[in-house]
């Protein structure tokens, strides 16, 4: 009987959702901030969608955005949000939960 072992556990699926207006210097960074820390700590297991609310003003409310950039963890649960342009990776990491290499090597259990 096999025994299973921490890197045979599936690891989790992530789903962010960034809010943006427009193409200012803060959204860009906040984006290119956003795709830093995937490729460095969800290497394969995060979707990021952006919205920007000028083209979608409507889909402001269903998260409840107040202020741009921000960040919603929607997966997995339970939603985060992280407000600014990221630039802070530690910050980051805190408001998503995530612990620096744990997903990228298949240790962090949720």
């Amino acid at each position: 009987m096999a025994q299973e072992t921490k890197s045979s556990i599936p690891p989790e699926r992530w789903h962010l959702r960034l809010y943006v207006a427009g193409k200012t210097e803060r959204c860009q960074a906040a984006e290119k901030n956003l795709r830093k820390v995937c490729e460095e700590h969800l290497v394969g297991l995060c979707t990021i969608e952006v919205i920007d609310l000028l083209e979608h003003p409507a889909l402001a409310q269903g998260d409840q955005i107040l202020a741009v950039p921000t960040l919603v963890r929607k997966l997995p649960e339970p939603v985060r949000r992280i407000i600014g342009d990221l630039s802070n990776t530690e910050r980051v990491l805190v408001g998503l939960d995530l612990r620096p290499g744990h997903i990228a090597t298949n240790d962090y259990k949720h």
